[in-house]
């Protein structure tokens, strides 16, 4: 789930706020049919949820576990690109 460049951006974006499909679009800078195939993805990988506010649906990550997991995944691709050393 998180290979696609589009898919980590919405999700760094869904960690810290709420965002319905229209502003999420214009956020990532994709169109609107494509957020929404990304984030039907993302919710049946269980990483992001939904909240119904009237007629509008808004999204966020799915809590701490799903932060951490891209706040890991980022940091492993930076010691990658910067030859870095891993560490446990």
């Amino acid at each position: 789930m998180l290979a696609d460049p589009t898919r980590m951006r919405m999700l760094w974006l869904l960690c810290a706020d709420e965002y319905d499909v229209a502003s999420l679009s214009a956020a990532v800078g994709v169109a609107r049919p494509a957020v929404s195939q990304h984030l039907a993805k993302l919710r049946l990988a269980g990483l992001v949820s939904l909240r119904r506010d009237g007629r509008h649906t808004r999204y966020s990550a799915r809590g701490g576990h799903v932060r951490r997991l891209l706040a890991e995944a980022l940091s492993a691709a930076e010691h990658h690109l910067h030859g870095l050393p891993d560490h446990d």
